[in-house]
């Protein structure tokens, strides 16, 4: 597909994250891609929840959350981690060996890097909630390749 047949949005490559969720003993993880570091003092991020989800819920309970920096190998966790509602399925409950936890926070111990955020503003964007977000503090994992929505696209695992 030429890049002029796509919506001007799609025309740029964007990372695939996850946000590992945890508030009142319950955890989640999900997928996100609505993701924009917005400011570099102090250092700040925008992330976009999903409305009428558990992530929201738990974030609006406990405004912290750890954004995971996924690999091309994590390809595989986007239909669990972003298809599936939390409210309905454990994404979690496989996954013991792979995780390790940051305070009360899951993360994926093969995420390339992990970055602690506190919310500090709220803004209602339609179907998601934009979140401003201090960094709390940040941690480069393990080398790799980043998972990108193109090559999610590639492998058929999102559609175009």
């Amino acid at each position: 597909m030429t890049t002029l047949k796509k919506k001007p949005w799609n025309r740029v490559d964007q990372p695939v994250y996850s946000m590992a969720s945890a508030a009142g003993g319950r955890v989640n993880m999900n997928i996100c891609s609505y993701v924009t570091p917005v400011s570099m003092k102090p250092k700040r991020y925008v992330v976009a929840i999903y409305k009428n989800t558990l992530t929201l819920e738990l974030v609006q309970q406990n405004p912290e959350f750890v954004l995971q920096f996924l690999d091309q190998k994590h390809s595989n966790l986007v239909n669990r981690f972003g298809k599936k509602s939390g409210k309905k399925a454990d994404k979690l409950k496989r996954l013991q060996k792979e995780l390790d936890f940051l305070g009360e926070f899951p993360y994926l111990k093969a995420a390339l890097a992990i970055v602690h955020l506190k919310v500090i503003q709220w803004l209602d964007g339609g179907d998601h909630w934009c979140v401003l977000c201090d960094v709390v503090t940040s941690k480069n994992l393990n080398e790799g390749t980043p998972l990108t929505l193109s090559y999610l696209k590639e492998k058929k695992i999102i559609l175009s």
